[in-house]
């Protein structure tokens, strides 16, 4: 009798113990779905006992004489390097072209006029985590009777700023002005990443993506935005997937024009060895083996010869750093190499690293002048640091998927493809993947209008089906 009541005991508290085990795990499976937002505080010294403020104030750009005159001092006392005969972009931005391109920056360039364009939209900062957000907002001029804007945030990366977007902007914003359906009309917000541009460095280590995520998650929610797209590329991407993961009720759509799986299982790695010759057994499309194999050369050679500037900046930021900051000429060289390699690796081959052909030297000198009026340069670059430094694919955001409808546009010149059979892992409901037609990295400077129109047609998706709130 006791015996067979002992064993009654015993078999209930086993399955009390597999009950609770099993119902943890359920539950934690929910709860590993998101990722915790991180309070952070990034200003200066000890954190004030008092509430943040969270006003928003207008900002614009301006310069003056003393930092502009310093600039053409340095520009004028500038040590050029003799390029080897015939190595156009192969040992990096060639010298002669950079001679050129500091000739028209001293002679030509208007920056008093390009002040004058990027104050064109509306800029704004507020405080948040203890540093300050500059933000570009821009509302439509127009809306047809019983449309609301729908509000879009866009994240730059790096080595680009808020600029990249003022070519998208009147796409989004007054779509039916430049040839586009008018049936999605968007509120536009393009924040500078913290250290990045105009918004303030952080002060303290481990500011990291989903650090920048949060934070923009903030600013939408101080913007009275609770449920809103995104759009990235760059960091832009991570920014914009880790707020997928912060946020997945707020946020409506994830449009990406990179999206890269730093995680790789065992089919990964198959799919590497056997995927140009059993493309279907592993998703691939013709495409998709197009701009992958042979892999030696497109993936791992790629790969290496274009990361050193990754390793220096997760490494020492700082070292390099010191120099981009003191010699506007070295920070011209070092962006305007992968404004060059990045839109088309095969503008390696001339002398001017084609950086005319996609681009125009106004455009590309802005940016440039945003870098070293901000002095953001070393800044910009400890970004990689912070989120490379724990190694690629130790981090929970890493093993994390991405439930958000999201939009994949993936460019022929991207340095590195990302066939959708991979993205799928990671975003689980992909709902328009587009091969486009040209472009590379810098895909809203580039190309906004192919852009724009991928947006437009997977926003479009997303209301019609109303994808967001099957969750």
């Amino acid at each position: 009798e006791f015996c067979s009541s002992l064993a009654g005991i015993m078999l209930l508290e086993v399955f009390l113990v597999l009950g609770t085990v099993i119902i943890y795990f359920l539950l934690s499976k929910k709860k590993e779905e998101t990722l915790p937002f991180k309070k952070g505080w990034w200003g200066k010294g000890q954190k004030p006992d008092t509430e943040e403020d969270i006003t928003i104030w207008p900002f614009k750009v301006e310069t003056t004489e003393e930092e502009l005159s310093d600039l053409f001092r340095r520009l004028d006392q500038a040590r050029f390097t003799e390029p080897l005969e015939n190595s156009c972009f192969h040992y990096g931005t060639n010298s002669v072209y950079l001679r050129k391109v500091v000739s028209y920056w001293k002679n030509q360039f208007n920056w008093k006029k390009q002040v004058e364009v990027l104050n064109k939209y509306p800029q704004f900062k507020t405080k948040i985590q203890g540093i300050d957000i500059h933000f570009v907002h821009v509302k439509p001029p127009r809306l047809p009777e019983g449309q609301s804007a729908k509000p879009l945030l866009m994240v730059h990366g790096w080595p680009g700023s808020f600029y990249e977007f003022y070519k998208i902007i009147p796409l989004l914003t007054d779509p039916a002005s430049h040839g586009l359906s008018d049936e999605h009309i968007f509120e536009v917000i393009c924040p500078s990443i913290p250290g990045y541009g105009f918004s303030e460095a952080p002060h303290k280590k481990d500011f990291n993506s989903i650090s920048a995520a949060s934070i923009f998650y903030e600013l939408m929610l101080r913007l009275g935005f609770n449920e809103f797209y995104a759009q990235g590329g760059d960091w832009g991407w991570l920014i914009c997937t880790n707020l997928a993961q912060i946020a997945p009720n707020h946020m409506k759509g994830l449009h990406l024009n990179l999206a890269s799986v730093t995680n790789m299982g065992f089919i990964h790695l198959l799919s590497i060895l056997l995927g140009r010759y059993l493309p279907g057994l592993f998703g691939f499309r013709d495409e998709d083996v197009r701009r992958m194999f042979p892999f030696l050369k497109k993936g791992l050679y790629r790969i290496l010869l274009e990361s050193g500037y990754a390793h220096i900046q997760a490494t020492k930021p700082d070292t390099v750093g010191c120099g981009l900051n003191d010699s506007p000429v070295g920070l011209a060289a070092y962006i305007l190499e992968k404004f060059s390699t990045w839109t088309d690796l095969e503008f390696r081959n001339l002398e001017d690293g084609g950086l005319e052909r996609k681009f125009n030297l106004d455009d590309l000198l802005t940016n440039i002048m945003i870098y070293w009026v901000s002095g953001c340069i070393v800044s910009s670059m400890r970004f990689y640091k912070e989120n490379l430094q724990k190694g690629i694919g130790t981090q929970k955001h890493e093993r994390l998927t991405v439930q958000v409808p999201t939009g994949i546009a993936s460019f022929p010149n991207e340095v590195m493809h990302t066939p959708q059979a991979w993205a799928q892992k990671k975003y689980t409901n992909i709902v328009s993947f587009h091969f486009m037609p040209r472009g590379g990295h810098f895909a809203a400077l580039e190309e906004p209008e192919l852009l724009a129109e991928d947006i437009l047609q997977f926003v479009g998706k997303v209301e019609k089906e109303q994808l967001w709130r099957k969750k």
